[in-house]
């Protein structure tokens, strides 16, 4: 059942993304144009080139994704620290096993604020839990998002046996069964959950479902800004947030209708 919920959460995931859409509006003007379909190539092309220019020009992303941010409080205070869970999906681990140094990508703050914690309650435990979100995984040939955190880890000086690295887990509902399973942690322990802050409330609510409670959010890798400053032209960057957005929001309600 988990590997049904996985391969459709992928496939939804691709129809939702914007650049879908835009390449079907465009591959629907073209054959109306081979078609004759003169008002429907115009509608469908016009279409697009309004969704274009607004995305180039407005945050659209920003303004769906600032509510999601905002739900747990930035730097929560913390006295004592049992451990710090990690989630994957910071890693580049394509071009890490390409040229054999950890690779990050955007959401880097993830490994970096964890370091940070780890430094500051050197007593604590980390674990990181990811194995791969790609579909070939399926078969067995996927670079490990833990492969990549024990080398980015160790290069940072953390001691081995402060690690634990959960490498199967292939979504967010994944990270917190296994992570539960793997750890098993006292109910009087304090651990924090460290993630993207526009993934918090989904990861909060699946660690939740699994078991796990007493979690201190500690959200890092913040997407979104004030919407004015925001407002000028970069449509890559705004596709990006919009897709991030999107594909966020879906998640929730897919989470929440599946018990995950």
């Amino acid at each position: 059942m988990d590997t049904l919920f996985f391969v459709i959460s992928k496939l939804v995931g691709f129809l939702i993304r914007p650049e879908s859409w835009i390449i079907a509006a465009v591959a629907l003007t073209t054959l109306a144009i081979a078609v004759n379909r003169r008002r429907l190539a115009l509608a469908t092309g016009g279409l697009t080139l309004v969704f274009l220019l607004t995305l180039s020009i407005l945050p659209l992303g920003e303004m769906l994704l600032r509510p999601i941010e905002s739900e747990f409080p930035v730097d929560p205070p913390l006295v004592h620290v049992d451990g710090i869970i990690v989630l994957g999906g910071a890693e580049d681990a394509r071009a890490t096993a390409a040229w054999g140094q950890p690779q990050l990508n955007e959401g880097a703050e993830r490994f970096t604020a964890a370091l940070a914690l780890a430094r500051r309650f050197p007593e604590a435990r980390v674990l990181f839990t990811g194995g791969s979100s790609a579909l070939r995984s399926l078969i067995g040939k996927s670079d490990r998002e833990a492969t990549v955190a024990a080398r980015f880890f160790a290069t940072q000086g953390l001691i081995r046996d402060r690690l634990i690295l959960e490498g199967r887990s292939r979504n967010t509902a994944e990270n917190a069964k296994l992570s539960l399973k793997l750890v098993n942690p006292d109910p009087d322990q304090t651990w924090v959950l460290v993630t993207s802050a526009f993934h918090m409330k989904r990861a909060m609510r699946s660690f939740a479902n699994a078991g796990w409670a007493g979690l201190v959010p500690y959200p890092v890798d913040f997407r979104t800004g004030k919407v004015a400053s925001g407002i000028g032209w970069n449509l890559a960057r705004n596709l990006t947030v919009l897709n991030t957005a999107i594909k966020e929001n879906i998640g929730l309600m897919a989470y929440r209708f599946a018990g995950k």
